[in-house]
């Protein structure tokens, strides 16, 4: 059995995890090397990604059928605590995290596992039901949107609008993978379009619509909301080819990078390890979610097919959103890269992820289960 499990998991995928992993290390030691107060951020990540490991291994282990059920628990759950931080103090401007004896806990990272799991439970049933049996259908479409809307909503009030979108990302892969016809797509994106200027006004607080306005001009605001940006493309571009050399980076080392342990790590690699550390990051997360979305297209049945496909939708949006806000390309949100990121909440949410990922690859034929 074990035999079998080994021999069919997916190990490109598990390498490129580590190796992002392992450069996040790097990077996140360096980005506190000249701090006393970040100084020791490596250690507490190498342990978070201890536990994280383990708790990837356990998902690994059992057989998937059971992740259906457990999805829908783990949405429960984070769902009331969702509703429960919404009276928590504000740190960093939302009311997103519990602090658990000083460690803090955003319940909306495990929400994104449970909802996955959730939805792909959902989408499975769906796609078992009669097309003539179309009452039974409807409904599920509306259970399917319920169960989007309602975090997404919480996520929302407390304000988190970067992880609200990530929600939006998991379920559009999802959707693209049914099969929707285009001109759904179509209809769904000029809605969108068209209610740009109510979420604008009247669902962004202050802060993010000033993010928005330094966006598109951050020399609005060089020294306040625009510094961020700035000071992040400085350093980008201060890499070159080649970088300036571990530990020697200006902005990295002399405090000029603003929260360059998580939102902007990917910074500290372009400055430190130029285009060249740049690139690799990229092609390392590329080859990820190649090989997430050859799993989904592999799995024995519709549940673990859509599960993966969701986990793809996470990772993407994480990868295409921090990267590009640090080069200037998409509005700041503070969504982090998954694996390179300081953070225990995202690291244990991102290798849950891939043990889902993992299970998935491993069971391939009907006759592997763990009993």
């Amino acid at each position: 059995m074990f035999k079998n499990l080994l021999k069919n998991t997916d190990y490109i995928a598990l390498a490129a995890m580590l190796l992002l992993f392992v450069i996040g290390v790097v990077a996140i030691f360096s980005a506190g090397y000249m701090t006393d107060l970040n100084k020791d951020e490596y250690i507490k990540q190498i342990v978070w990604f201890g536990l994280a490991f383990v708790l990837m291994v356990i998902v690994w282990a059992f057989d998937y059928s059971i992740f259906g059920v457990v999805g829908y628990i783990i949405y429960g759950i984070n769902l009331i605590l969702l509703v429960a931080v919404l009276f928590m103090p504000s740190l960093m401007g939302a009311s997103s995290w519990f602090n658990l004896g000083g460690v803090l806990y955003q319940p909306s990272e495990l929400m994104k596992i449970g909802y996955i799991l959730s939805m792909a439970k959902m989408i499975s049933k769906f796609l078992d039901i009669n097309p003539i049996e179309k009452k039974k259908r409807i409904m599920f479409c509306i259970g399917m949107g319920a169960l989007l809307i309602v975090p997404v909503v919480l996520i929302l009030l407390q304000p988190d609008f970067g992880t609200a979108v990530v929600f939006l990302s998991i379920s559009a892969f999802m959707i693209f993978k049914m099969g929707i016809k285009y001109r759904y797509i179509l209809v769904v994106f000029v809605i969108a379009i068209a209610l740009l200027p109510v979420i604008y006004f009247f669902v962004l607080n202050p802060t993010q619509q000033e993010r928005i306005k330094v966006f598109i001009d951050p020399s609005l605001d060089p020294l306040g909301s625009g510094y961020n940006a700035i000071q992040s493309k400085i350093a980008v571009g201060s890499g070159m080819l080649l970088g300036t050399g571990f530990l020697k980076g200006t902005q990295t080392q002399y405090g000029y990078l603003p929260i360059k342990s998580s939102d902007f790590i990917f910074s500290v690699i372009s400055e430190e390890f130029g285009f060249v550390g740049s690139v690799a990051v990229i092609v390392l997360f590329t080859v990820l979610l190649l090989r997430i979305i050859r799993v989904s297209r592999n799995a024995r049945d519709h549940f673990a097919s859509y599960a993966v496909m969701g986990i793809a939708g996470m990772f993407a949006f994480h990868f295409i959103e921090n990267i590009g806000m640090t080069i200037g390309l998409l509005p700041i949100t503070g969504v982090p890269l998954p694996f390179v990121s300081y953070g225990g909440s995202n690291l244990i949410t991102n290798c849950l992820a891939m043990g889902i990922v993992l299970n998935v690859s491993a069971r391939k034929s009907n006759n592997m289960f763990l009993d």
